[in-house]
């Protein structure tokens, strides 16, 4: 079946295990939270869980049953300054160069469940040089599972979710894509992609393929 070719296409990219290793900063942000309420530090589960899941979800999972408690972290989280924990993110191998090989062709984006740190992180590292739209959660009425920061990612981007390419390290990102109606892309072991990579420098030959897919449907 014949379809209009779609000019303008976006790959749109998760922040947290896809463009940054920031699993050390993850992990000692939430565990700061921890210990200004007298708390042990997280145990593995948590660690995993709060690399991918929204600021509220992760304290909402840690202290919903003590609505207390839950409040009292929330106040304590608006009080710690995140400057420490941004150098402990570390881009990944070949951030800048995958972005520059990437922005003649495609609008670049990012989607993430982070919230309030997004700007400083697109300023810190350089992004607005090659970003077009930087989405959290803070911009969005639901985060990831849900399809909120893609969607708006793409409004802002102005491209079609046929024509876009979401990258993403984590069930739920899949799951984003999938109720976003954007193609995904998995940067790790996904069970229900059918696009994996190991690193993100891998990203560029899988979009090539995909765009001779598109070309050869139209």
């Amino acid at each position: 079946m014949n379809q209009t070719p779609v000019t303008a296409r976006a790959v749109i990219f998760d922040c947290d295990g896809v463009l940054f290793d920031s699993w050390h900063a993850n992990v000692a942000y939430y565990n700061a939270v921890r210990a200004a309420l007298g708390l042990p530090p997280m145990d593995a589960e948590g660690e995993r869980r709060a690399h991918f899941l929204a600021a509220s979800s992760v304290f909402q999972e840690m202290f919903g049953d003590d609505r207390a408690l839950l409040e009292r972290a929330r106040q304590v989280a608006q009080t710690i300054d995140y400057e420490p924990f941004y150098e402990l993110m570390v881009p990944v191998p070949g951030l800048h160069e995958v972005l520059a090989h990437l922005r003649p062709s495609w609008r670049l984006g990012m989607a993430t469940n982070r919230g309030s740190t997004v700007p400083e992180v697109v300023r810190r590292f350089g992004l607005d040089d090659w970003l077009g739209a930087a989405v959290g959660v803070l911009d969005v009425a639901r985060p990831k599972p849900h399809p909120d920061v893609i969607e708006e990612c793409l409004v802002r981007l102005a491209v079609l979710p046929e024509a876009a390419v979401y990258v993403g390290d984590a069930e739920s990102d899949a799951a984003a894509a999938r109720a976003a109606g954007v193609h995904f892309v998995a940067v790790g072991e996904i069970p229900s992609s059918e696009r994996v990579v190991r690193d993100l420098r891998e990203i560029p030959a899988v979009l090539d393929r995909l765009a001779l897919e598109w070309g050869s449907s139209s």
